[in-house]
């Protein structure tokens, strides 16, 4: 384990810490699958851009989590990717 890990399994034991950390690992998750979806792929976020209709610096802001994208623009990413938008509660 690292000094990262440490920190943060110590941290993890304050409820409110835990409680924000939860609350952003759904973003975090959201980010790295559209990251990975599109290097996948072996294409820019232009060439993204151009197959979705989402400016290419909407969908930089969306991968560095600056911005939430909103289910619609999910759904236009997943199809620019030639993928499915899937949403389960697991």
């Amino acid at each position: 384990m690292d000094d990262f890990e440490a920190f943060l399994n110590d941290q993890l034991q304050d409820p409110e810490f835990k409680r924000e950390w939860d609350a952003s690992q759904l973003e975090f998750d959201i980010t790295e699958l559209l990251i990975s979806a599109r290097q996948e792929q072996h294409i820019t976020q232009k060439e993204l851009a151009a197959k979705t209709g989402i400016r290419q610096s909407n969908l930089s802001r969306i991968e560095r989590g600056q911005c939430k994208p909103d289910l619609t623009t999910l759904q236009k990413i997943a199809i620019g990717l030639g993928k499915r938008l899937q949403i389960q509660f697991i």
